[in-house]
């Protein structure tokens, strides 16, 4: 049985503040690496928060990896971890809300942009047209950015594609669009384990403070957390079985 530690950085993110945002999400990778997790996960649009374009525009975004991004490569590297980086990109004129793996060695291994944008706070994003599973350490991982997993369509492809997990960097609370069931539902339909990384804060129309990171089998919440500042929560999991085992998080507050 090979087991290792998982990290959620259940982050507060503001929105249009990228460089303080930059500095919590590294500043969280040492500490979740300090933890001995082997894999770490950022909640969606960890970089800019998800109301942003109202605040800086989206001039700044760039093709990736960018500058910073390249950093955080080396600081991977560094640490020898896998990081699911949630951030936006350039590609031409379009613009893409996406999520990047990095690998051991530095290198990204795989990305995902996220393809249901049907959402005012995501007007400035194209959606994305590619499901794949991206493979870590010999595991096919599924990556559905928050509201992918609101439709049955895209965790079935990346199933049929041979994924064993899914990973789901979310900026969703709860409200009049909050989630309803989603997240097991996609358990039941897959019969894979899906582990949520959510965020907590409050951007100019959406309060995230309520929302719940998660590991969901089997229709299940095996484990939440919700708080009103930034934590790493960190748990062991089983590689081989695709289990969940810890009975909790490990929870570290973090200060901005």
């Amino acid at each position: 049985m090979r087991t290792g530690k998982i990290a959620l950085l259940h982050l507060e993110t503001v929105p249009g503040a990228v460089e303080q945002n930059r500095y919590v999400i590294v500043e969280a990778i040492k500490h979740a690496a300090g933890k001995g997790a082997e894999w770490i996960v950022t909640p969606e649009l960890a970089v800019c928060g998800l109301q942003f374009a109202h605040v800086v525009g989206s001039d700044w975004i760039q093709p990736q990896p960018d500058p910073w991004m390249q950093k955080v490569c080396k600081l991977v590297r560094t640490l020898k971890r896998t990081v699911f980086l949630g951030c936006p990109e350039r590609d031409g004129r379009r613009l893409y809300n996406s999520v990047f793996v990095i690998g051991p060695t530095g290198e990204i291994m795989g990305k995902h942009r996220k393809i249901n944008v049907a959402s005012d706070s995501l007007s400035w994003s194209s959606p994305g047209d590619m499901v794949a599973p991206i493979e870590c350490d010999g595991i096919k991982v599924g990556v559905l950015i928050c509201s992918d997993v609101y439709t049955s369509n895209i965790a079935r492809a990346l199933k049929f594609e041979g994924a064993q997990m899914l990973v789901s960097p979310a900026s969703w609370g709860p409200g009049i669009h909050g989630p309803n069931g989603e997240w097991e539902q996609r358990t039941h339909e897959t019969g894979l384990p899906l582990i949520v990384c959510n965020r907590t804060g409050a951007e100019k129309t959406l309060d995230f403070w309520n929302a719940p990171s998660l590991v969901v089998q089997n229709d299940t919440r095996l484990l939440a957390h919700t708080s009103k500042k930034s934590a790493v929560l960190t748990f062991n999991w089983d590689f081989d079985g695709m289990m969940l085992c810890s009975s909790k998080y490990t929870i570290d507050y973090i200060r901005h």
